[in-house]
């Protein structure tokens, strides 16, 4: 019954080809094959090969077909593409030279994801005629992208992604996992271009993105750390430190290191690091890296000479095909001048504040002992009265001489 019905298939098909279907019917079949199916997984804009495999014969047809849509023909060892769906034109191929061998695969060229579908290879030689069926599945992952924003008095953090099909997106917050309900923003333009934006908050110091696309078996990884502030003099240089420590970034990977300076709306590239070729191309005349630390995967920039202008925040991003790492940290630089009067300023008021209670307690002193002199010259008067009352009233005879 099994057979039967294969056949019955390949009767209806056949008649459909016309100009070569007598060729495909040209002796009674003597067996009919249908082949388990299998799953091909090709990635957006690349080529792929539909498999299909034959006992060969002098004498072949061989016919790809797409549900309705005819893909490519091939009839007395030449290609027949007067049927072909326009989908397909110029994108498809036989590998002539093998066919021979029993080799009837299709190459399709610059996958869309138009293209995902099941395929059904048919082949007729003179003493058999068989059917392979391959499922192909279209996958897109175009590398991911974190971004780091500031609006206002918020900053952001934005995993971006061009995926099919659509990614399993996770985000931790100082390696604890956030829940769906404290998720970001998500953005979906299409069925294709994801973004998901987080909103940073001030107690938080890292936070990790994971993108994960199940068809092609591939990740990617995003985090952002934050350092302690700096507070630096004018005139005076500041050293940034970039680290690879985590395990999940691979040196054996090319990947790019980019230095800059992050503004409202905006940012200015510094420098940046090419591990690919190990050139370094610098864009601020006072920056400087040191090759030492970068050989040691710490990549160090140094901030010569600094200025007022130059307080803000500094972006370091390390990213490959696997992954992205940002480190933040923010300067803050203050004017020499303006230290020094300010001590100047502080030194004034403390030696002002300790004359003023030197002078109070002198002051202070000075009147008590003034107030005991008053009285003790009080008393000593008042003594001498009492004495001269005393005599001259003891001595009554002295008023009359």
């Amino acid at each position: 019954m099994k057979a039967q019905a294969v056949l019955s298939i390949i009767l209806i098909f056949v008649p459909s080809l016309s100009g070569f279907h007598d060729t495909f019917l040209l002796a009674s079949p003597k067996l009919v094959a249908a082949e388990e199916e299998q799953i091909v997984i090709g990635r957006l804009g690349e080529d792929i090969i539909l498999p299909c495999s034959f006992e060969s014969e002098p004498e072949v047809v061989i016919h790809w077909k797409n549900q309705d849509h005819y893909v490519h023909s091939y009839y007395k060892d030449s290609d027949y593409l007067e049927e072909q769906d326009h989908r397909y034109a110029n994108r498809t191929s036989l590998f002539h030279g093998e066919i021979h061998k029993g080799n009837a695969s299709l190459s399709l060229r610059k996958l869309s994801l138009l293209d995902e579908g099941i395929y059904l290879c048919y082949v007729g030689t003179t003493s058999r005629k068989i059917i392979n069926k391959v499922v192909l599945k279209v996958g897109a992952f175009v590398t991911p992208v974190m971004k780091y924003e500031k609006k206002n008095t918020e900053s952001f953090l934005i995993c971006c992604v061009s995926s099919y099909p659509y990614p399993r997106i996770s985000w931790k917050t100082d390696n604890t996992t956030i829940s769906e309900s404290n998720k970001g923003e998500i953005e979906t333009l299409d069925n294709f271009h994801v973004d998901m934006m987080i909103n940073i908050t001030g107690s938080n110091l890292s936070y990790e993105c994971a993108i994960e696309n199940s068809l092609l078996d591939q990740t990617w990884t995003g985090g952002w750390t934050m350092k302690d502030d700096r507070h630096k003099k004018k005139r005076e240089n500041f050293s940034l430190s970039c680290e690879l420590t985590n395990s999940i970034f691979l040196l054996d990977q090319d990947f790019i290191v980019t230095w800059s300076k992050v503004e409202r709306e905006t940012s200015s590239i510094l420098a940046y690091f090419l591990s690919s070729s190990q050139t370094t191309t610098i864009y601020e005349p006072r920056v400087s890296w040191n090759n030492e630390r970068i050989n040691q995967s710490d990549f160090f920039l140094t901030l010569k000479d600094l200025r007022v202008s130059d307080s803000g925040e500094y972006l370091c991003n390390i990213s490959s095909s696997k992954y992205t790492l940002l480190t933040i940290q923010t300067l803050h630089v203050v004017e020499q001048s303006q230290s020094r009067t300010t001590r100047i300023i502080i030194l004034s008021l403390v030696i002002f504040s300790f004359l003023a209670i030197c002078i109070f307690y002198m002051l202070k002193r000075y009147n008590h002992s003034r107030r005991e002199r008053s009285s003790a010259y009080t008393e000593r008067a008042n003594t001498v009265d009492a004495e001269e009352s005393k005599a001259f009233t003891e001595h009554p005879a002295s008023r009359g001489q």
